[in-house]
């Protein structure tokens, strides 16, 4: 294979990589797992694969020898890593941990090779002066073959429990600072300087004792995670730091040199400058955090920074400069190639990090989104401009010699002035972030409504009246507040209390959402009439937080609408919208309605309890988007994302140590029935960010819902937020069939929205479902043999309805109820059966039950208008 060949062929790699990411980026909420994925293309698939064919290009420079095997070594290199990168992400995807488990196989492996080939490359090579620089290389490979077995036990623990979190640190730790830092530091000592076209004075990376102190810290790092020790892991992180730290000003050195002038020097530059804070915070994290659950959560968003801001970028700037030089053709090609590269690269550079930065700022979701938007599309340009300078550099070489005569010179080409571009990338971030608010404007407090605050009926007088009001125990003090008919409104509002508020007028003004402690002006308008507000936070309203605004001289608000006011639509949040507007999710509900083809129904098969006597599990609060029905969804509030929460089981005496990550966007907490505990501290509100462990042994036996307990738990119930713990009763007989079966009510507010709090109240559900679904086991049966002992453990979640459970059809010879059996192999008669397991709201319970004949078994709530609601499915008796 010829050179130029050999180029494109390893060259088209990299680039294929990005081109996956930037479609999954798009097409991310069809994919599941879709933001390990993402990062996974970038890091494991586009940097990795530059690291191996980057760090050899350059190990056979510096030591002036080529490797054993050459090309067919490397290509047998990217060969093997590129399957095993497939592998990995493929089994992460559909949940195949043997495809995880070879595809890490063949990564580490490979890794330990390309150590292994550098090595004996080493070996005899001649002396050079940046000849150790290679050790780098070495280092680092041997620090991904580690990461990647941290890795394989990750997916083999299935994401629970601390032992889980110190895992997750150690692997991004080595592959973030290990594989990709370790590559960066040895290969910046010489592609800094000659992006910058400055001298390199003096080996200092290769003589001095930066790479020991790296190796060294890493090596504290993966001590620390193996031993349990979070504080040797801080350690580790801030020793690396400080070896960075030289780099970085050896770097500035150059720079004062030379200020950068292209893409690739701007590109590197902003990379390294991420790199130190993302290395930063990785061990501030780790330092502050009260548990490795914590860290692992304020680690986590990092990752985005460290790979957008850092890998990506330095991606980007090396291929930049590295691609026109490999590609070659002469200095007319070269110039040619690396003026398509470089390209609005100023622009480009400044939006990259500016929507960086934004996104930092607690901006809205909306603005975020756009931010990520624009960020993956000025990256994803690079692979337009790839394209142009393979064509430039191909269309340049084909065109004949031209011989400058002596004394001949061209002029110099003058470089654009840099204040337009930069005043043009401001330009574009500023038209997105105002984008956000227009699509968003309640985000920043702005009214939705065109019309002044409470109307402009009345003359303006000309006068301000400034009103204090403070939100605090759920309640604005004061409540009421009288103003001038005509004066204008400006509200000084303080949020003293310890979870997130807001103030909504039926005007449709919107304050910002305040954190504790938060303050704000907000400035109502003039007063035409009298006006209500509240805070529109779910539940917080059926809580009391109301205030009234009294327009002196003027009617109270009922008395000044008319009666198209009284129909007008209520601005609260989704719940209160959709129930004044008629706009609920609700409409849109089909009982006839059949799932996709799919839809895969909750596995509701209950597995035995485990042997181990200690049960650790993690529950993060997340917001996700959920359907719960055909064509309905809603924005539930969930543990690790499903409701109900993953089923904790075990046996009495054993202990469960629960670690509640808060992730959403609002104050939670969580209750266990299973445990007898004092509520005080385990069951508190955590705010967003924060985390606590609620430790309880399980002394009686029995189903147990656990369920947030913040107020109004109504609403967080009716959200998403429970799940069941099993406790086995001493003795518990195995069966053929083992089925759990979770009843609870949807409320439902807007397509999308989350729960209405009206309807909470009211206890007017839209659906009764099991396990989170209208009807799911009834397009999807549950199965089930004749003969067969099949066991059903059924919980009533509420928050407000008990269950009736029925099998039609069927009779139960086996009730367990609340802890004790109502009846067993037929009770004091020998031939007694039972037809209902009556469940009133947070009870539960097992029947168990044998098919005689094959055929299709309804099972229902007989309170039989829930049944209607969704509260059926099938159980599906085979021969």
């Amino acid at each position: 294979m010829n050179d130029k060949l050999w180029h494109i062929v390893s060259g088209t790699l990299v680039p294929a990589w990005l081109v996956a990411a930037v479609v999954f980026t798009f097409l991310h909420r069809l994919v599941p797992s879709s933001g390990w994925l993402l990062v996974h293309l970038l890091l494991l698939g586009a940097v990795s694969t530059a690291i191996l064919i980057w760090s050899q290009h350059f190990a056979d420079t510096l030591l002036r020898r080529k490797a054993l095997g050459h090309r067919l070594s490397l290509g047998l290199r990217l060969s093997v890593h590129t399957v095993g990168a497939i592998l990995v992400m493929t089994g992460m995807v559909i949940d195949g941990y043997p495809l995880v488990l070879v595809g890490g196989i063949l990564v580490g492996l490979n890794a330990v090779i390309h150590a292994v080939v550098i090595v004996g490359q080493s070996r005899g090579a001649m002396p050079g002066r940046f000849a150790p620089l290679v050790r780098y290389y070495v280092a680092s490979a041997l620090m991904l073959a580690a990461g990647v077995v941290l890795g394989i036990l990750m997916a083999r623990l299935d994401g629970g429990g601390e032992d889980y979190e110190r895992l997750f640190i150690g692997h991004l730790g080595l592959n973030l600072l290990g594989w990709v830092g370790l590559t960066v530091i040895g290969t910046i000592a010489l592609l800094w300087p000659t992006v910058l076209h400055t001298r390199v004075e003096g080996a200092t990376l290769a003589g001095g004792h930066t790479l020991m102190v790296l190796v060294g810290a890493l090596g504290l790092l993966a001590l620390g995670c193996l031993a349990d020790l979070r504080l040797i892991v801080a350690l580790g992180v801030l020793v690396y730091l400080a070896g960075l730290g030289r780099v970085i000003w050896e770097a500035v050195g150059h720079l004062r040199r030379a200020p950068a002038v292209t893409f690739a020097a701007w590109s590197l530059g902003a990379a390294m400058v991420w790199f130190a804070l993302c290395t930063l915070g990785f061990g501030l994290q780790l330092a502050l955090a009260p548990s490795w659950t914590a860290a692992a959560a304020g680690v986590e968003t990092l990752v985005p920074y460290f790979a957008v801001g850092f890998a990506a970028q330095i991606l980007l700037g090396a291929l930049s400069h590295l691609v026109p030089v490999v590609l070659g053709g002469g200095p007319p090609a070269l110039k040619a190639t690396a003026a398509e590269l470089d390209r609005g690269g100023l622009v480009r550079v400044v939006l990259v990090n500016g929507a960086l930065v934004l996104s930092l700022l607690p901006v809205s979701s909306t603005i975020t989104v756009l931010l990520s938007v624009l960020t993956v599309g000025t990256l994803a340009s690079f692979l337009v401009l790839f394209s142009l300078a393979l064509r430039t550099n191909r269309r340049v070489r084909a065109l004949p010699l031209v011989r400058i005569a002596p004394g001949e010179r061209t002029a110099p080409t003058e470089r654009p002035r840099s204040t337009g571009r930069m005043l043009a990338a401001a330009t574009v971030l500023l038209l997105t972030v105002t984008a956000g608010i227009v699509a968003d404007p309640a985000s920043i407090g702005l009214s939705t409504v065109a019309a002044p605050a409470a109307g402009t009926a009345a003359a303006a007088t000309g006068h301000t009246t400034t009103m204090a009001v403070d939100m605090v125990d759920t309640r604005f003090v004061p409540d009421r507040i009288e103003v001038p008919l005509g004066d204008e409104l400006v509200i000084e509002l303080t949020n003293s209390d310890d979870m997130v508020h807001n103030l909504v007028l039926e005007s449709g003004l919107v304050s910002s959402s305040l954190d504790p402690g938060a303050t704000e002006t907000v400035a109502v308008g003039v007063i035409g009439a009298s006006v209500d507000g509240w805070c529109s936070i779910a539940g917080h309203r059926l809580l009391g937080m109301e205030i009234s605004i009294i327009a002196v001289g003027g009617g109270s608000a009922t008395d000044d609408m008319t009666a198209d006011d009284m129909a007008a639509p209520d601005s609260g949040h989704s719940g209160h919208g959709a129930a004044a507007t008629g706009a609920s999710a609700a409409d849109d509900l089909d009982p006839m309605a059949e799932p996709d083809a799919d839809f895969q129904a909750r596995d509701a098969a209950l597995p035995p309890a485990a042997s181990a006597t200690v049960h650790r599990q993690t529950l993060t609060v997340r917001n996700v988007e959920t359907e719960v029905a055909p064509g309905v969804t809603q924005m539930l509030w969930t543990f690790n994302g499903t409701a109900p929460g993953p089923t904790l089981r075990g046996t009495v005496g054993d202990v469960f140590e629960i670690t509640l990550v808060n992730e959403g966007t609002m104050g939670h907490s969580i209750d266990f029935h299973a445990g007898d505990v004092p509520p005080d501290e385990v069951m508190r509100t955590i705010q967003p960010g924060e985390s606590l462990v609620y430790t309880f042994t399980a002394t009686r036996s029995g189903i147990w819902l656990y369920h947030c307990s913040t107020m109004p738990m109504s609403v967080h119930i009716a959200n998403g937020m429970f799940g069941a713990v099993i406790i086995d009763p001493p003795g518990l007989a195995e069966v053929d069939r083992e089925y759990l079966v979770v009843q609870s009510e949807l409320y439902l507010g807007t397509q999308g929205g989350e729960v209405d709090d009206l309807k909470v109240e009211a206890q007017t559900p839209d659906l009764v479902v099991f396990n989170g679904y209208a009807n799911q086991y009834a397009a999807r049966p549950l199965a089930a043999r004749v003969g067969e002992t099949v066991r059903v453990w059924v919980l009533a979640a509420g928050p407000n309805l008990g269950s009736a459970f029925h099998v039609v059809g069927g009779q139960f010879d086996t009730v367990y109820k609340e802890g004790d059996y109502t009846l067993k192999d037929g009770g004091s008669t020998g031939t007694g059966g039972s037809q209902v397991l009556d469940l009133a709201a947070a009870q539960g319970g097992f029947v168990e039950l044998t098919f005689g004949q094959a055929g299709h078994y309804p099972f229902v709530s007989h309170v039989m208008s829930d049944a209607e609601k969704g509260a059926r499915g099938i159980l599906e008796v085979l021969p």
